[in-house]
């Protein structure tokens, strides 16, 4: 693994991105953004597998690892992002791009494909759910919100004072129990340990949550339901590669259905593996992105 460079880019958004780049920049060019409580590393096995025939740009996101750290909870809309990555592509001179997300990532994609359908030639996703989708499923589905709790939980205020009662060591042991093997991920744990200890880490993460507008009820609670729910969605016109890790625990097989309605262009990869798959199952995920872009010509 490897064979990539770090550089500190300043946006026209006013934000610094720490960014890793592969490959020639006369190639094709291919945008991967991590989710929560990642960074650049998410892709590290797609990083090198790419980088042999594209330009590959993997950005530590705002507020993740040594990227700006913007402390307002409105610098955290998604929009801001979108915003992101659309002056990260303007920066390397890049008009359209394929653009890969996964978790946080992935949600960013879906709105950047949402709203800068130009520029995305191509779309993946990876275990991130669609807006609507999400949702709905949080409305209709009672498991699918029993699972979202933890986006209460991190949309505390007091959230950061529990991380300092129980250490970063223990927030890191019990983010990833539910979701990956902690024996296999001893070796990366000082990674993560050293970009969540930064100053602002913790609060500018937590304040994607925080920022967002999905609408999480209680598993009980009754809430009024958007109408947008049960109105007509815009579809999107590219080229749209779902990959689905059905061992998923926060994110239930639900978040797959009805998506062939939302998408033009529409195709399914489901593998065996658990949340994050980029690198829980990379051969899997790598092979997966490979075979849909040759098939695409």
């Amino acid at each position: 693994m490897g064979g990539f460079e770090l550089e500190r880019v300043g946006l026209s958004t006013g934000i610094a991105l720490n960014v890793a780049l592969a490959g020639s920049r006369a190639e094709p060019a291919m945008i991967f953004l991590h989710g929560f409580p990642e960074s650049h590393r998410t892709w590290r096995h797609q990083i090198a597998e790419f980088g042999q025939d594209h330009f590959v740009i993997a950005p530590d996101q705002r507020a993740f690892a040594r990227s700006d750290k913007p402390m307002a909870v409105s610098d955290y809309k998604p929009e801001r992002m979108v915003a992101d990555l659309a002056a990260l592509a303007d920066h390397f001179g890049i008009d359209r791009f394929t653009l890969v997300g996964h978790d946080w990532g992935g949600v960013v994609a879906w709105m950047a494909a949402l709203r800068l359908a130009d520029r995305i030639e191509r779309l993946v996703i990876i275990n991130a759910p669609h807006p609507l989708i999400f949702q709905r499923s949080l409305f209709d589905d009672r498991d699918q919100r029993e699972a979202s709790q933890y986006i209460t939980a991190f949309r505390n205020p007091d959230f950061e004072q529990h991380v300092a009662r129980i250490g970063l060591s223990a927030f890191f042991d019990s983010s990833f129990r539910p979701h990956a093997d902690l024996d296999a991920m001893a070796d990366e744990k000082p990674v993560y340990l050293d970009q969540w200890s930064q100053p602002g880490a913790l609060t500018a993460m937590l304040n994607w949550y925080r920022a967002s507008a999905v609408i999480v009820p209680g598993i009980d609670e009754i809430s009024d339901r958007p109408a947008f729910l049960d109105a007509p969605f815009p579809a999107l016109p590219m080229p749209t590669l779902v990959i689905w890790a059905l061992r998923d625990v926060a994110l239930l097989p639900c978040q797959i259905e009805g998506l062939d309605a939302l998408i033009e262009h529409f195709t399914l990869t489901a593998i065996d593996a658990g949340h994050f798959a980029p690198w829980q199952a990379p051969d899997a995920v790598s092979a997966a992105i490979r075979a849909w872009l040759e098939a695409a010509g």
